[in-house]
């Protein structure tokens, strides 16, 4: 795979995507450009498979046989490559990722302000680095819902700031920095008197509406500095939301590339809301993967017993970024698995389930690095500093398809500006290029 060139569109892909809902529609429109078929979940699928399939005749070249859809459900995306051959118990191949990333969400009444300062009223979303928001140029971005129930996708560009206290006025901040989730937090975007600014109605001239057309709002915050590479041979590379839309971008751009004559059906599962835990109708404890399985097996004729013949027979790679070793931190790390930048992507275990990684997947994650010629290196935690979680054990748990977490490893994950080695985001998606297509089942 060409390094640069992947890297070269993974920052294009960020910077389309400042927020969930943009993240799905910037991979839907990739999608669209691959020949992919966007579904309506109000349609019929079997009458939209069967028009965008064509002709099955032998006549039919190998790329059009396979049928290639992709659903979008608010943050989310499901997208999948099904062989014209499948049947009622081809196994599913699932890449589970997520498009959320920590920050600040708009609230209600958004328009506040304090000594002739007009401020933005925020709350935190997820757990980000709050120290990292301070003094960077933030956009907000989202979506806005009219009175006929319309989205529209809205961003600011740089627009907002949170103005850190200067030393002359906190000369112990040094010693310990803390700040206060709601009088800290509260960016600021001008000067002059709250009761003549309307926030609201910058947005909606922003997306060409009315401010009272705007009847509802998921408005998050985004760094807006450009993504960049750096350091020796520029080998280094800092963006924001890299947790976790480096395992989506990785996910697409390996989806893409499935052939048609695979032994199974290749997914790609974006979720939302991973952050604050899932629990949506587009997060991964939410229904969005069952219908969209339930609703592909359905057009395979598929029986209970087949469904569940089916899974017992899938696997689902759940991506989400993961920690590298920390130079100025390295007691934080477990003292025998150091996973190194630039040395692979990383396969994630816990023995108390954080991570679904067992026996049997970190052998199927070993087999298909091997395929890809790519390293991989095993990540678990020190014992006193308790992991996070993935969706991983959530889909594991409501499917009952068996699970392996994987991920790049980052610096500085949950700051507004992530940190990771450039070999390893596209070594994860030709990894899971091979999880998709492996060479021996062909």
């Amino acid at each position: 795979m060409d390094v640069n060139r992947y890297i070269d569109d993974f920052a294009s892909y960020l910077q389309a995507s400042p927020s969930s809902y943009h993240a799905a529609a910037e991979a839907a429109r990739w999608l669209d450009e691959a020949g992919f078929t966007r579904l309506d979940e109000r349609g019929d699928w079997l009458d939209a498979a069967a028009d965008s399939t064509g002709d099955d005749s032998d006549s039919a070249s190998p790329r059009t046989e396979a049928r290639r859809h992709y659903v979008v459900r608010d943050g989310a995306i499901i997208a999948w490559v099904q062989p014209h051959d499948a049947h009622a118990t081809t196994p599913f191949r699932i890449l589970g990722a997520h498009t959320d990333s920590p920050g600040f969400k708009l609230k209600p009444h958004p328009s506040i302000g304090s000594n002739g300062w007009l401020q933005a009223g925020v709350e935190v979303y997820g757990g980000p680095l709050l120290n990292s928001w301070l003094d960077r140029e933030i956009e907000l971005a989202g979506r806005l819902v009219d009175r006929q129930g319309t989205e529209h996708l809205v961003r600011t560009g740089p627009f907002l700031r949170i103005p850190q206290l200067a030393i002359h006025l906190d000369r112990g901040v040094n010693d310990g920095l803390t700040l206060d989730k709601q009088r800290h937090t509260a960016p600021v975007y001008g000067v002059g008197d709250v009761g003549h600014s309307d926030l609201l109605a910058h947005l909606a001239g922003l997306a060409g509406l009315d401010a009272q057309d705007v009847k509802g709002y998921d408005i998050l915050t985004a760094d807006t500095q450009a993504p960049a590479r750096f350091g020796l041979d520029k080998k280094l590379f800092a963006a924001g939301r890299m947790d976790n839309l480096s395992s989506v971008f990785a996910g697409l751009r390996a989806l893409m590339e499935v052939p048609a004559d695979t032994k199974t059906i290749s997914v790609l599962a974006a979720f939302d809301h991973e952050e604050l835990g899932s629990e949506t109708r587009s997060g991964a404890s939410g229904p969005f993967l069952d219908d969209v399985l339930t609703r592909i097996g359905a057009g395979l004729g598929q029986t209970p017993s087949d469904r569940l013949r089916a899974y017992a027979a899938s696997w689902c790679l759940s991506a989400d970024a993961g920690h590298v070793v920390h130079p100025n931190y390295p007691e934080r790390h477990d003292p025998a698995n150091r996973p190194i930048a630039g040395s692979g992507p990383l396969l994630k275990i816990n023995a108390n389930q954080r991570y679904a990684t067992d026996a049997h997947g970190a052998a199927m994650f070993a087999h298909a690095a091997a395929q890809a010629g790519v390293p991989y290196q095993e990540f678990v935690s020190n014992n006193i500093i308790p992991c996070g979680s993935t969706i991983g054990p959530l889909t594991a748990t409501r499917l009952g398809i068996r699970t392996v977490d994987v991920g790049i490893g980052l610096l500085s994950m949950h700051s507004a500006r992530e940190l990771c080695h450039v070999d390893d985001a596209p070594a994860l998606s030709s990894a899971i290029g091979a999880f998709f297509a492996p060479a021996d089942e062909k």
